[in-house]
């Protein structure tokens, strides 16, 4: 004789939200303590020393002997400081040209790079070589490359090649903002490469199908949809000019004259060469104030991460 099982009585929609709540909330303490370790170190390597810094800015200390406060009068002479303003400047001409080369330069080379042939995965890695160079290595390559009596010009007899490339302002702004962009472009492309491939091929489907070629696809499909990967990029590139030092330091040493002394270089000459801390820290506290309002104003530029998704959706 087979006996029937009593019915069971459904769960109710408030039994199941519970628990689904529940599950969330028990994942969330792992969460939490895997986020710890990261904060750690975020705020020992990088707010405690900004801090310091900060505070520094108000004394006077030569590196060595005891440190005295003094105020604001380390800003007032720094911000008073003919030259602490042709720093800014310096600073922003070469960040502005290097953003213009790298941009539609790693835009393009990206996009060339996402296609599916097998040579561009050679090619991706050949392009990407650069980057894992010294910026310090790069720097002394190029300074013997570019010297006018024994460098390539004079070996190969280019008079073009020949000039004094680091003797004359406006040649060397021009070598500083092209080695960089030789530098960082292959990072930059690497960037584009994967945010083209994030594009639904069903979109240049049918711009084909409409009789749109290479060229309009480019610019109707492919960078409005990279909106936000440019945002990025850009950032990167903008904050990351404010803190080149080595490859500057190496290859002109600010020269000639301060045409190339940007504000980490003259930062570097007034704390370990003038062994004045107190000013340069009032420099450093300036790039951090600089790098926070152009990441903040590019943040705004690019809207929300909501946005982002959906738009790329």
């Amino acid at each position: 004789m087979t006996v029937a099982a009593p019915p069971v009585a459904p769960a109710t929609g408030r039994n199941v939200s519970s628990g689904a709540g529940g599950s969330r909330v028990g994942r969330s303490g792992p969460v939490t303590w895997m986020v710890l370790p990261a904060l750690l170190l975020f705020v020992v390597f990088g707010v405690v020393p900004l801090i310091g810094v900060v505070a520094l800015s108000f004394t006077q200390w030569d590196g060595l002997g005891p440190i005295h406060a003094n105020g604001f009068a380390n800003w007032r002479s720094v911000l008073s400081d003919p030259q602490t303003w042709h720093s800014v400047l310096v600073t922003f001409e070469i960040m502005i040209l290097s953003w213009a080369v790298q941009t539609p330069m790693s835009l393009l080379l990206g996009t060339f790079l996402a296609g599916r042939q097998r040579y561009r995965a050679f090619l991706a890695v050949l392009y990407f070589i650069p980057l894992l160079l010294s910026s310090a290595a790069i720097a002394i390559t190029y300074k013997a490359l570019l010297d006018p009596n024994f460098g390539l010009g004079a070996g190969l007899h280019i008079d073009f090649l020949t000039q004094d490339w680091l003797g004359k302002s406006n040649l060397a702004i021009g070598v500083v903002v092209f080695i960089v962009s030789w530098q960082f472009i292959p990072f930059h492309s690497l960037i584009y490469q994967g945010g083209v491939r994030q594009i639904p091929t069903t979109m240049y489907e049918a711009a084909s199908i409409d009789g749109a070629g290479r060229i309009r696809q480019f610019f109707s499909i492919t960078v409005p949809q990279l909106k936000y990967t440019i945002i990025t990029s850009s950032t990167l590139m903008v904050v990351g000019s404010l803190t080149f030092f080595d490859l500057i330091f190496v290859l002109t040493a600010g020269g000639p004259g301060d045409a190339t002394r940007v504000l980490a270089l003259d930062m570097y000459k007034r704390g370990f060469m003038s062994n004045q801390m107190g000013p340069a820290s009032v420099i450093a506290s300036i790039i951090v104030l600089l790098g926070l309002a152009l990441a903040l104003l590019l943040r705004r530029l690019g809207g929300s991460a909501t946005a982002s998704q959906q738009e790329g959706a």
